[in-house]
């Protein structure tokens, strides 16, 4: 059987963070933690370094594999944009300065493999996280965004290792050329 990785995603806001941790051993997902980092209000950096250091605390007691984060999607509002990116960024440097690899999804991404809909709303996601972490009650918004952020990561992984699994090997060289031949009349070359 597989080892088990236990994944933390971030789903990351100036005003609020959410965070949640999943162990993921082949296709079994186990609730581990997860929560809402409140966001004091002050100057830009102030709030920065909030989310840096509490996602550290965060990193140091759930003690992941590796993060997922959502993707910057491009809002009505540029401004709110680039706040979001920058919160973003500061989630990013916790994990990658705990030594993490970093994962990014995109929002849709992330709703299909949790909700099976790309366009699902706050309550769905909620929904489903609750019922396949098979919680006793539905997280908070921003902590079950993040919670679906590391689903998603453990389906794409879990998805990933059965195509390998089943993708034909390659045949040795006496018998058709090289591996690189091989591989490029795979993709389409000669």
């Amino acid at each position: 059987m597989s080892s088990a990785l236990r994944i933390l995603g971030i789903d990351p806001g100036l005003n609020r963070t959410g965070y949640g941790v999943v162990e993921a051993q082949g296709s079994r997902l186990t609730y581990v933690a997860a929560g809402v980092i409140r966001v004091p209000r002050g100057e830009l950096h102030q709030r920065l370094g909030t989310i840096l250091r509490a996602l550290d605390e965060v990193i140091r007691a759930a003690r992941p594999d590796v993060a997922t984060v959502e993707k910057v999607f491009v809002n009505v509002n540029p401004q709110s944009t680039l706040l979001l990116g920058q919160a973003r960024g500061a989630a990013i440097c916790a994990a990658v300065a705990s030594g993490l690899a970093v994962h990014e999804y995109a929002a849709l991404r992330i709703k299909q493999a949790v909700a099976g809909f790309g366009q699902a709303d706050k309550r769905q996601v909620q929904s489903m996280v609750q019922r396949l972490l098979a919680l006793d009650v539905a997280p908070a918004s921003d902590a079950a965004d993040a919670l679906a952020c590391a689903i998603c990561h453990a389906h794409s992984r879990t998805l990933l290792a059965a195509i390998a699994r089943s993708a034909p090997t390659a045949p040795r060289r006496s018998a058709g050329g090289s591996r690189r031949a091989w591989t490029a009349r795979l993709a389409g070359g000669r």
